[in-house]
């Protein structure tokens, strides 16, 4: 895990100048690393949630740029090359890199969530998003209770959102 400087540091350089986008990453990374290590996930699994917390968003400038949106869909469309590149070129093992693809191509798809991985980078997104766009009390209420399933990423949203 030695490497995860060096993710954040290439995804800084990614977003170069967008403090929002590189706020946003570091702030679904924090609460990925949390959730993941209270909830006592193995190391490798681990490194996977914590790299694809970094570049879960990695799409939105391809997306921008070719369908002048964000939309989560083509957030997923773009997203995989891009890390793709960079983690081939950081040197990173296959299996590792296609895991971190498909966190990435799937982030926002949460009716079919099978492994810890996918379920802990989906709630530490969410535990950032509903703060970033101020959803109202019953939002937060269905996203918590359709979304979060892990032990500690529920007591977090709870401390946070006064659920």
């Amino acid at each position: 895990m030695a490497k995860i400087g060096q993710v954040i540091n290439k995804m800084i350089d990614y977003y170069s100048q967008d403090l929002q986008q590189v706020n946003h990453f570091l702030k679904v990374y924090g609460f990925a690393k949390t959730i993941s290590e209270i909830e006592n996930v193995d190391e490798d699994t681990k490194e996977i949630i914590e790299i694809a917390a970094l570049m879960h968003d990695i799409g939105i400038k391809n997306s921008l740029e070719k369908y002048k949106s964000s939309a989560g869909n083509y957030q997923e469309i773009e997203g995989p090359p891009e890390a793709r590149k960079i983690l081939e070129g950081m040197r990173y093992r296959a299996e590792l890199i296609d895991r971190v693809d498909f966190l990435i191509a799937n982030h926002h798809t949460y009716d079919n969530i099978e492994k810890i991985d996918h379920q802990i980078l989906v709630e530490a997104d969410f535990l950032v998003n509903v703060y970033e766009n101020d959803l109202s009390k019953e939002e937060k209420k269905n996203i918590y209770t359709n979304i979060f399933k892990s032990s500690a990423g529920k007591k977090i949203f709870k401390d946070l959102y006064n659920m």
